[in-house]
């Protein structure tokens, strides 16, 4: 990234963390990401919840969502 460029905001970075976590991003983008990750609490607070989801959502054959997790969930989504 040059240095004219600016950092992508939140709501870029929140809504490209599945693909990021997926390491479906082009190079380009995968780099904003992480430069965006790299300087925000806020979005490293997301990606780890997003890799929480993920792993408990391979690992545990439940037909429904702990409540704690669902309203976890539920405010993730109403910030994207």
């Amino acid at each position: 990234m040059s240095q004219g460029e600016r950092m992508i905001p939140c709501s870029d970075a929140v809504r490209q963390l599945w693909e990021y976590l997926d390491q479906a991003l082009s190079p380009e983008d995968q780099a904003k990401v992480e430069q965006h990750l790299a300087f925000c609490r806020r979005c490293c607070g997301e990606l780890e919840f997003a890799k929480e989801l993920r792993t408990f959502l391979a690992s545990n054959d439940v037909e429904e969502i702990p409540p704690d997790v669902r309203k976890r969930l539920e405010r993730f989504v109403e910030g994207l």
